[in-house]
């Protein structure tokens, strides 16, 4: 089973016939989504389809796409437009993923060597760059009220990340401007495939809001428990190597909740100087580097992460109350149950 049909399937466990009946829409638009992303992501220039279908090849939940046609079965279901959208973002997302490994200098993604690792730096950019490209040239056919959305996502997308890569500013809270990056790095995009399944499938304006602040807070919990996920020592499941994160300098929510511990625990200040020290541009095989990870994963800010992901959770699904009662909302607040359960 494909990893975005176990996604799909995860949602309707015990389904009702009216749900499994959602379910084949659902896996039907996911179809059509999958193979309109074969048909986009094939370039003129051999160099071109290889490198920016590496990433599309090597697989992926289709997280996004998941939630653009769920989104539009509150309005009049899975059409040309909606399938139009859900494979537009999944590009974006595609095309954002070359980038951040170049920052992150992260060595795996999905399984397989980074993009950068195989081509160098400056064709995984340019890979991004197409990937880019093609999604906006997607948008282009719905018209301007996509495009406007989809050039507000970007800029949101850029500063997240341009936020994340100077850090917080003199008088700002590490750990609310870290929680601000993520609305905008990875809430900003979720946020759009969710208003877009819902905007293009004719819902009704109040029910577009809902799911629009829905998805915002969503890409929170998706992007807290990932935080979690690079502490995990089995890259064979999660697809990353350990500690990548940390590694490239990125002070993830566990790392800032033990700064922030550590100003008044001996223990946790040994812990941060260990992790700044053995860690930090750590070869990913690095013993050392790995029992400091080690002890992270098991500190008490970790789990502590976890519970403000689950508090995000709780927040996306109250942000629920304009969606009428029915499979599709039981499906979106399963939804977040089944990327909390992404940790385990």
């Amino acid at each position: 089973m494909s990893a975005h049909l176990a996604l799909s399937a995860r949602l309707f466990v015990g389904a009702t016939l009216k749900d499994r009946a959602l379910a084949k829409q659902i896996d039907d638009g996911l179809a059509l989504v999958e193979a309109a992303l074969d048909k986009e992501a094939r370039f003129a220039d051999p160099v071109a389809d290889v490198t920016a279908r590496y990433l599309l090849d090597a697989g992926g939940k289709r997280v996004r796409p998941v939630l653009t046609l769920l989104a539009a079965q509150l309005g009049n279901g899975t059409g040309p437009k909606v399938i139009v959208a859900a494979t537009a973002v999944e590009i974006t997302h595609l095309a954002s993923l070359y980038h951040d490994d170049v920052m992150d200098e992260a060595e795996m993604r999905r399984g397989v060597p980074s993009a950068h690792t195989v081509w160098g730096n400056s064709v995984a950019i340019l890979a991004g760059d197409l990937l880019f490209a093609r999604a906006s040239q997607l948008v282009a056919r719905l018209g301007e009220k996509a495009i406007r959305l989809q050039a507000d996502t970007f800029e949101r997308l850029v500063l997240g990340q341009l936020r994340e890569t100077v850090g917080p500013q003199e008088g700002d809270d590490p750990i609310e401007h870290y929680l601000g990056v993520l609305t905008d790095k990875t809430g900003s995009l979720i946020s759009s495939a969710a208003e877009m399944g819902a905007l293009f499938a004719g819902a009704d304006e109040n029910v577009i809001t809902a799911v629009r602040d829905y998805g915002e807070k969503v890409g929170v919990v998706f992007q807290l428990v990932d935080d979690v996920i690079d502490l995990s020592p089995q890259p064979e499941q999660t697809g990353k190597t350990p500690g990548t994160d940390l590694r490239a300098g990125v002070a993830t929510l566990p790392l800032l909740k033990l700064r922030e511990l550590a100003v008044l625990d001996q223990a946790a200040a040994e812990l941060v100087e260990r992790i700044e020290r053995d860690v930090v541009e750590a070869a990913a095989d690095d013993p050392k580097a790995l029992q400091v990870i080690e002890e992270l994963r098991l500190h008490p800010v970790t789990a502590e992460t976890f519970e403000t992901a689950r508090q995000w959770a709780n927040a996306a699904v109250a942000s629920l109350g304009a969606v009428p009662e029915g499979s599709v909302k039981k499906a979106l607040v399963r939804f977040t149950e089944v990327l909390l359960d992404r940790s385990s």
